[in-house]
């Protein structure tokens, strides 16, 4: 059964001195559906400063997350709890080698609401970029 949701994501990067250095928020409609024990939410995103549309997919369980997005930038983003994933940024400006060493994943589930939050070390071509914080919330619109 797919079900339309409403997707909030909040990100927070930690940069070496420990400060915030970027806050990001948004808010999308997508559709949802559970599949063999993993979770799946479609949907689109309009970038920031252009007329590009994204096409995004997650999919998690209980310690893994998955973003793939399609469009104008290409990624397919892995977030293993314990574990340092490497993928290539494709952007319309080159390919960027990005890795992503997760520190943890919880999720938190109910009738109508999960919650998705994740810690993990982001690098940009072996170089240390930030800290990160990211929390997903999927709600059933009704």
């Amino acid at each position: 059964m797919t079900q339309k949701v409403l997707l909030t994501f909040k990100g927070m990067q930690f940069g070496q001195d420990d400060e915030g250095t970027g806050q990001i928020e948004t808010v999308s409609q997508g559709d949802y559906y559970k599949k063999n024990g993993s979770h799946y939410v479609i949907y689109e995103e309009q970038l920031e400063g252009s007329e590009d549309v994204l096409k995004n997919r997650l999919k998690f369980n209980e310690n893994t997350l998955e973003l793939c997005r399609t469009g104008a930038v290409n990624v397919r983003m892995v977030f293993e709890e314990n574990k340092k994933n490497l993928t290539g940024y494709n952007t319309p400006f080159g390919q960027i080698l990005m890795g992503i060493d997760t520190k943890k994943i919880q999720i938190m589930e109910q009738e109508e609401h999960i919650t998705v939050e994740v810690e993990y070390a982001l690098d940009i071509n072996n170089e240390f970029l930030s800290d990160c914080h990211m929390r997903i919330d999927i709600s059933a619109v009704i």
